[in-house]
């Protein structure tokens, strides 16, 4: 077919058609990672522990609600549903630096970043 006309064929028709195949790729491959959300009033932060798409702003939307810590009490509170944490991260989700230290002190991470297998109660 001279001219055009198909849809892989002609600068416009590629580039429309590379760019819905990046759209589409982005979705299947988009990132999700464990993080924290601020809430609190000014200067008085506390922040919840959430899974969200890395793509989202900090604040926005998000998966599941992990936890909750709250520097400012003394002493600091850190309540982490564990059972989640090692869901979420047996199927992938990244950390952040600061989520990583946190997991650490709730015992779900050792010092190396591996998951620790939840304790059996009899």
């Amino acid at each position: 077919m001279a001219g055009g006309g198909s849809v892989y064929n002609g600068t416009f028709g590629a580039a429309r058609y590379n760019s819905a195949v990046n759209t589409i790729w982005r979705h299947f491959t988009s990132m999700v990672k464990i993080r924290l959300r601020r809430t609190g009033k000014t200067k008085q932060p506390s922040y919840r522990l959430v899974v969200a798409d890395s793509r989202s702003p900090r604040d926005g939307k998000f998966i599941e609600i992990i936890g909750h810590y709250n520097p400012i009490r003394i002493p600091k509170v850190l309540e982490v549903n564990g059972d989640r944490a090692r869901y979420w991260l047996g199927v992938g989700a990244q950390p952040s630096d600061t989520v990583v230290g946190l997991l650490k002190k709730q015992n779900i991470l050792d010092s190396d970043g591996k998951v620790i297998a939840a304790a059996i109660e009899a």
